[in-house]
């Protein structure tokens, strides 16, 4: 009588078990911070029905719009300077001091310095904003050296908690092992870092101290890079030519403008695909609104759930063991 009642519960666990578990690739959802801008005119509020997304060309539905603003204003912000840039920073000094103080209290503010290709941390995020601003000072027209790995050791060792984070470059975007290229293989590997992380990179140009020595294919190269990496995160990059630029006011406002024009997007990615970074295009019904975003995102691989014939197997087997045991 014993050995029946063991033999009816196997048989009803793996009953149960196949009924219910089999190979399958959920659908996931994916973040993405969106900007909103125009033209023409401030950007309305928007809704999840304003809103186009694509995975792969694909077009996911919208979960979720959330205007981050408010309460959910959060934002760690780090503001990274070139220790190579020209040491004529002079008024624009005083704009960077200047848009770091109008910042809003939800905005936590790093300070960090790339010294001879070496990432240096002068404050780590801090909603103490005079606190960051003293920890602000003007390059010393250091020795040139690529932005963009120190910028890849920043996102590394940034805390994954921040919902919103974004990073503000000084430089002149030139790595002097690739000066003319306009390939480089340390821009890619930083963007798919920046890109997996979620964060946004805007970048004001600021030449070298030996600019003027500088032939201007290099300088143009470093502007594209600089362009090139900006973009794709869903920033921008400011420059005019290769003359420091007369102010930087102007690009730190319509860079503040963007941060306060923010969503954050969550959408349905497609069954199946992940454990990658994917193309993403996020594009706005409105006429006359613009939409930035990452060019790719970060898609979880999807969780496969046991199949009933293991599943069955493990039964059997736990089952086995009981029965060796009790016998």
């Amino acid at each position: 009588m014993r050995k029946a009642r063991q033999f009816f519960s196997l048989v009803l666990a793996c009953s149960s078990i196949m009924a219910v578990q089999t190979t399958s690739f959920p659908t996931g959802v994916a973040r993405i911070v969106v900007t909103s801008s125009s033209y023409y005119h401030d950007p309305p509020v928007l809704t999840a029905d304003d809103l186009i997304v694509k995975q792969e060309y694909e077009p996911r539905p919208i979960s979720a719009l959330i205007p981050l603003r408010g309460a959910r204003a959060d934002l760690e912000l780090y503001l990274l300077v070139a220790n190579s840039s020209n040491g004529e920073l002079g008024p624009r000094f005083a704009d960077l001091q200047k848009f770091l103080g109008s910042q809003p209290a939800t905005t936590s503010i790093g300070i960090a310095y790339i010294e001879d290709g070496r990432l240096e941390v002068a404050q780590k995020p801090t909603h103490d904003h005079e606190r960051a601003i003293q920890a602000l000072s003007p390059p010393s027209g250091g020795t040139p050296s690529n932005p963009f790995r120190p910028l890849a050791d920043l996102i590394k060792g940034w805390n994954q908690e921040a919902s919103r984070r974004a990073v503000l470059l000084i430089s002149d975007g030139i790595d002097p092992r690739a000066s003319g290229r306009l390939i480089n293989e340390s821009v890619d590997t930083t963007l798919g870092l920046a890109q997996r992380a979620g964060v946004t990179v805007y970048a004001i140009y600021h030449p070298g101290a030996d600019y003027l020595r500088t032939d201007y294919l290099t300088i143009y190269s470093g502007q594209v890079q600089l362009a090139h990496f900006t973009s794709e995160t869903g920033g921008e990059a400011y420059f005019q030519g290769p003359e420091p630029l007369p102010s930087f006011a102007p690009f730190l406002a319509r860079i503040g403008d963007r941060l306060a024009n923010q969503y954050l997007v969550e959408f349905v990615t497609n069954p199946g695909a992940g454990g990658a970074l994917q193309d993403v295009s996020v594009t706005s019904k409105i006429q006359d609104v613009h939409l930035s975003a990452p060019w790719k995102v970060w898609i979880s691989a999807p969780v496969v759930l046991q199949s009933g014939a293991s599943a069955k197997k493990e039964v059997v087997n736990m089952h086995s063991r009981k029965g060796r045991q009790s016998f």
